[in-house]
C-alpha cells in the first residue's frame, strides 16, 4: 500500500488570490457610455451604479473611469462606499489608494470613514496598519472622537497589542476626549488579558471617579479574568458588590463546571433564583455539558427536562453536548435518537454538532456511518473542517484502515482544507501502525515545508510508533531532530523511549536517557516510574527497582496496580516467592487489589518452585473473586503438569477447578 501519488497526498490546494486593479487607464469595458457626448452623471446614479456592482474590481475600475473619461468629480459620498466595498473584499491596497485620492483632490474625509478603515484593519489582524491609519487623520484635519478611539483600541486588543493601547489612551485624556463605558471596558479586557486584574481595579475606581458607572460588561470582564486565574472566591466577592446579574452567574457557574465542582454550581442556580433570575440557555447549557463530561448523564437529562419546563428552548451546543456524553457511555443508539430529536425540532445542525455527530461515530467504532454524515454535511452546505476530517482518519486509524485515511485525506486536500497538526498527527499515527515509516517522515519534512510544523505530540506519535516496532535507533534520531528544531521533548517523549531501550535491553543508554530527563528539568511522572522498574527488574537488579518505588512515594506519586505487578512478577520470576505475597499484602493495604496478572505470576513462581498445591489454591481464591484464569494462566499450570507434576493431585485439582467454572 502506498499513499497516492505520493506527494499528492501531502499538498494544500490553495485558492488564488485576487488583486486590485489600480491602473489608472483601466476602462470597464462599457462601449455604450464611453460613444459620443454622454451628460454627466449624478452622484445618486454613480452611487447606485457602485452600490449594485458585486464584483468589486469592475465596480473600482468603473470608480476610476467615470472620472477620467466623464469629467464626474467624486463626492465623499461616492469615496466611502467605494472604500467600504474594498473593505469588505479585503482589499486594503486599494483602499489605501483611494484614501490618498481624497487627500489629492481635496475631499472631505468623515471620521466614519476612518472608523470603518481602522475597524476593518482590526478584523484582519493589523493593529499596527490600522494605528498608521489613525495618524494619517491629521493630514485631512480630522480629529479622533471618542467612537474613533474605541475602535482603534479594540483592533489593537484583538492582536494583543496592550502596549500600544496605554500610551494612546494618556494621550486620548491629554486631547480632552472623554472615555466613555465603552472605551473603559476595552481598556478592562486589556488588563484582563494581561492577567492585571490588579489594573482592573484601580480602573473601575477611576469610572466611577469620573461619573461613569461600571456597567454589567465591566464587572462580568474582571470576574471572568479571576475565574481563569483560580481565584473563584475573589470573583464571588466582587460578584456580591453589585446587583446580580444572569452573565455573572454564568460565569461562576462555568468556572465551577470547568473544575467540575457540579454541586457548588447548582447551588448558584437556586442563589440565581433567590435573586428572581432565571437561568437561560447558557447556564443549563453550562451544566449540562459539565455532567456529561463526569458521566452523569441521568442527571444532564434531568436538567434538559427542566429547561422545557421552564420555557427555555435550548440551543445546537446543548444538544451536541448530550449527543456527546451519549456517545461517551456508548449509547450510540440513543444519541442517534437526540439526534433526529433536534433536527426534527428546527434545530440545523452546524459544524460543531457535526464533528460531535463524527467523532462519536468514529469513537464507537462506526466509521462507515461516519462517512455517510461526513456526505449529508455536503448537501446541507455545512463545509467540513480540520476537526471533522482528524476524527475521521483517527477513526480510521482505530480500526486499522490504512486505505479508508488515506481516502479521508485526499477528499480532505480535494476540497481546499488545509490539514492543521492534528490532523498531520492523526496521518502519522496511522502510518506508524502500518509500518510506514518513510511515509511518516515525509509527512513530517511536508508539514515545515506547508508552514504547520510538527508539535510534541506529532514527534511524541512518531517515536511512540517506532519504538513499538523496535526501531529504537530511528527514535532516538527523530528526538535529535526535535531538538535541532526546537522542538523540547516531553515526559512523554523520554517514556516511549525508555520502554523502547528497556524492551532491547540496553539499558546504558536508558541511564543517559533519564540523566539527560533530569537535566532538562523533565519530572518523572508515575509512567516513567512503571518503565524504569520494569528495566530494572528484568535487569535483575530488584533492591534498586523496590528503592525506585520508594522513591515515587516519596516524591508524592502512589504506585498503581502495574508499578505491583512488576514487582511481583519480577520476584516470582526470581524465585522469590515469599516477598512477591509481601508485596501483594502490601499492595492490598494500599487500595490495589491483585487481578488476573497478579495470580498468574504468582502461580508461576509456585510451579518455579514446584509448589502445585499452593498454585492451585491461588487458582481457587481466583475464582471465589470472580477472577477467571487466562490462557496464560492455564498455560503455566499445564506446563507444570506436563513436566514432573504429580498427576493424580493435579487432575482431582483440575476437576475441582472445571466443576467451579
Amino acid at each position: 500500500m502506498v499513499l497516492k501519488e505520493g506527494s499528492t497526498l501531502l499538498l494544500k490546494v490553495r485558492r488564488p488570490s485576487v488583486s486590485v486593479l489600480l491602473n489608472m487607464n483601466g476602462r470597464s469595458g462599457d462601449n455604450k457610455e464611453s460613444k459620443g457626448s454622454v451628460a454627466v452623471p449624478k452622484e445618486f446614479e454613480v452611487f447606485r451604479r457602485l452600490k449594485h456592482e458585486e464584483d468589486v474590481n469592475v465596480a473600482l475600475e468603473y470608480f476610476k473611469f467615470i472620472t477620467n473619461s466623464k469629467g464626474f468629480k467624486h463626492t465623499s459620498l461616492t469615496y466611502q462606499l467605494m472604500i467600504e466595498k474594498l473593505e469588505f473584499a479585503k482589499h486594503m491596497d486599494g483602499v489605501q489608494y483611494l484614501l490618498q485620492q481624497m487627500k489629492l483632490e481635496g475631499v472631505p474625509c468623515s471620521e466614519d470613514i476612518f472608523i470603518g478603515v481602522i475597524r476593518a484593519y482590526g478584523r484582519l489582524g493589523m493593529g499596527e496598519q490600522a494605528l498608521k491609519t489613525f495618524y494619517r487623520m491629521q493630514d485631512f484635519n480630522c480629529k479622533p472622537t471618542t467612537k474613533l478611539y474605541n475602535h482603534l483600541f479594540d483592533a489593537l486588543l484583538n492582536e494583543n497589542r496592550f502596549q500600544m493601547i496605554n500610551p494612546i489612551y494618556s494621550n486620548m485624556k491629554k486631547d480632552g476626549v472623554e472615555p466613555n463605558v465603552y472605551t473603559y471596558n476595552i481598556l478592562l479586557k486589556a488588563l484582563c488579558k494581561n492577567n492585571r486584574t490588579d489594573a482592573a481595579h484601580k480602573l473601575l475606581i477611576e469610572m466611577s471617579k469620573k461619573r461613569c458607572s461600571p456597567d454589567v460588561v465591566s464587572y462580568t470582564t474582571i470576574v471572568s479574568a479571576l475565574c481563569r486565574q483560580g481565584k473563584f472566591q475573589e470573583a464571588k466577592d466582587l460578584a456580591n458588590n453589585f446587583t446580580p446579574s444572569i452573565p455573572i452567574y454564568n460565569v461562576l457557574i462555568n468556572s465551577l463546571c470547568k473544575e467540575l465542582a457540579i454541586e457548588e454550581a447548582i447551588l448558584l442556580i437556586d442563589e440565581m433564583e433567590n435573586h428572581c433570575l432565571s437561568p437561560n440557555v447558557i447556564t443549563y447549557t453550562t451544566i449540562i455539558d459539565a455532567l456529561c463530561e463526569m458521566g452523569k448523564l441521568t442527571l444532564a437529562l434531568a436538567f434538559f427536562a427542566q429547561m422545557f419546563v421552564r420555557g427555555c428552548e435550548p440551543n445546537i451546543i446543548t444538544f451536541a453536548s448530550l449527543i456527546k456524553g451519549m456517545f461517551r457511555v456508548g449509547i450510540v443508539n440513543t444519541a442517534l435518537d437526540m439526534w433526529d430529536k433536534m433536527v426534527l425540532g428546527g434545530c440545523l445542525p452546524n459544524i460543531i454538532a457535526y464533528n460531535t455527530l463524527i467523532h462519536g461515530l468514529c469513537s464507537n467504532g462506526n466509521v462507515a456511518r461516519a462517512i455517510l454524515v461526513l456526505h449529508e454535511m455536503g448537501e446541507n452546505n455545512c463545509t467540513p473542517n480540520a476537526t471533522t476530517y482528524s476524527a475521521l482518519i483517527d477513526g480510521c486509524s482505530k480500526l486499522g484502515d490504512l486505505e479508508g485515511a488515506m481516502d479521508i485525506w485526499n477528499n480532505m486536500i480535494s476540497h481546499g482544507c488545509c490539514p492543521n497538526v492534528i490532523v498531520y498527527t492523526c496521518m502519522v499515527e496511522t502510518l506508524c501502525q502500518n509500518s510506514m515509516f518513510s511515509k511518516a517522515w515525509d509527512l513530517l519534512e511536508s508539514m515545515w515545508l506547508e508552514k504547520c510544523p510538527p508539535n510534541t505530540v506529532t514527534y511524541n506519535t512518531f517515536i511512540k510508533g517506532l519504538c513499538d516496532n523496535d526501531r529504537v535507533e530511528c527514535a532516538i534520531n527523530v528526538l535529535n531532530s526535535m531538538n535541532r528544531e526546537g522542538c523540547l521533548p516531553d515526559v512523554k517523549t523520554y517514556n516511549a523511549l525508555l520502554a523502547g531501550l528497556y524492551r532491547e535491553c540496553n539499558f546504558t543508554k536508558a541511564l543517559s536517557l533519564m540523566n539527560e530527563m533530569l537535566d532538562r528539568g523533565c519530572e518523572f511522572n508515575l509512567v516513567t516510574y512503571n518503565t524504569v522498574i520494569y528495566g530494572l527488574s528484568i535487569a535483575c537488579k530488584m533492591s534498586e527497582a523496590h528503592a525506585t518505588m520508594g522513591k515515587m512515594v516519596v516524591r508524592g506519586i502512589k504506585p498503581d496496580i502495574i508499578t505491583y505487578n512488576t514487582l511481583i512478577d519480577a520476584y516470582c520470576k526470581d524465585r522469590k516467592v515469599s516477598r512477591a505475597i509481601q508485596l501483594m499484602g502490601f499492595m492490598a493495604s494500599n487500595g490495589h487489589y491483585p487481578d488476573v496478572y497478579t495470580y498468574t505470576s504468582l502461580i508461576f513462581g509456585l510451579c518455579k518452585q514446584s509448589n502445585l498445591a499452593e498454585a492451585m489454591v491461588c487458582v481457587l481464591k481466583m475464582l471465589n473473586r470472580g477472577l477467571y484464569p487466562s490462557v496464560p494462566t492455564w498455560n503455566v499450570l499445564v506446563q507444570r503438569i506436563l513436566y514432573g507434576a504429580d498427576f493424580s493431585v493435579a487432575s482431582n485439582m483440575l476437576d475441582v477447578l472445571i466443576g467451579d467454572r
